[in-house]
């Protein structure tokens, strides 16, 4: 049996508030957690992931700020589309900190391809967002993302399962990594499963991996218009030393490049209390400095 350790628990049994707005005529999902009066923080999963990849996690960055976290169209148990491009999952983020009534500009934490889309969100809307920290979202040069395309082939035919049990045997991690910490996993795997007439079957769009973004990630990242920082795993087989640099010179070596130690791409599921520090670290300095002018600008 699992020994859940305390934090855990003590973060799932934190109040949180399910909520919903409509974009482009979609019905986009969201979790709440916190004080609405405090700053705003929006938390972005990965592909094929969902808002609950944050619940255990959300409720320990409440103390400074109210975090919310969208399940991105085609995930989790927000609503579909017929396509998917980077640009409208960043104004469905927008629209959550619209609808979750901030009280002034949010910073916006994503991962994975969640990375991908605060990148764009940054660009498109920086100059209403205090911030953006990209974890371990690879900007290649001219970024190919061959991975993304590699995980659509592996989830382009979802299976479904008698049982919710015999379907969370089947949850794995891709890219393919070790963690140790089950009791996440088992977490994560629960909230991505919905029970059909047919059985049980994950809850994402196989489609959200057809890409149809005519503009390359490089440009995004290049025309971000707010403070941006990247955090990076260290075994991470997705952004080595030398992308989390082309990243850095992209951003005209005027963001933070953090490096989670002991830390394989999903990061935030084995070494979530590393990455917590790390952001809590980076959000005080944030609140206390004056960002620096790009040197492009």
């Amino acid at each position: 049996m699992t020994i859940k350790p305390k934090w855990f628990i003590e973060a799932l049994a934190a109040s949180s508030e399910d909520c919903a707005v409509e974009v482009r005529g979609c019905t986009i999902h969201y979790l709440r957690w916190g004080d609405r009066e405090k700053p705003g923080l929006v938390l972005v999963h990965g592909g094929a992931a969902h808002a609950h990849w944050w619940s255990f996690l959300a409720p320990l960055l409440t103390h400074d700020y109210h975090v919310v976290a969208p399940d991105l169209s085609g995930h989790g148990d927000s609503g579909r589309r017929e396509e998917y491009p980077r640009n409208i999952w960043a104004e469905e983020v927008m629209a959550v900190t619209e609808h979750a009534g901030f009280k002034a500009p949010p910073i916006v934490i994503g991962h994975s391809l969640g990375g991908f889309v605060t990148i764009v969100a940054a660009a498109l809307f920086g100059d209403r967002l205090a911030g953006a920290i990209v974890v371990d979202s690879p900007v290649r040069k001219p970024a190919p993302e061959s991975e993304e395309g590699e995980r659509g082939r592996m989830f382009r035919n979802p299976k479904t399962y008698p049982t919710l049990e015999e379907a969370q045997k089947h949850f794995h991690l891709m890219p393919p990594q070790p963690c140790e910490n089950d009791y996440i996993v088992e977490h994560v795997a629960r909230h991505s499963l919905k029970q059909t007439e047919a059985g049980w079957t994950w809850k994402f769009d196989p489609r959200v991996f057809l890409r149809s973004d005519p503009k390359p990630m490089n440009e995004y990242l290049a025309d971000t218009r707010c403070r941006v920082a990247i955090l990076r795993a260290e075994y991470s087989d997705l952004v080595g030393p030398e992308i989390g640099a082309y990243m850095y010179e992209l951003l005209d070596r005027n963001a933070p490049i953090v490096e989670i130690p002991q830390a394989y791409h999903h990061l935030i599921l084995d070494q979530p209390l590393a990455f917590i520090a790390a952001v809590r670290a980076l959000l005080a300095d944030w609140e206390h400095s004056i960002p620096r002018t790009p040197r492009r600008a």
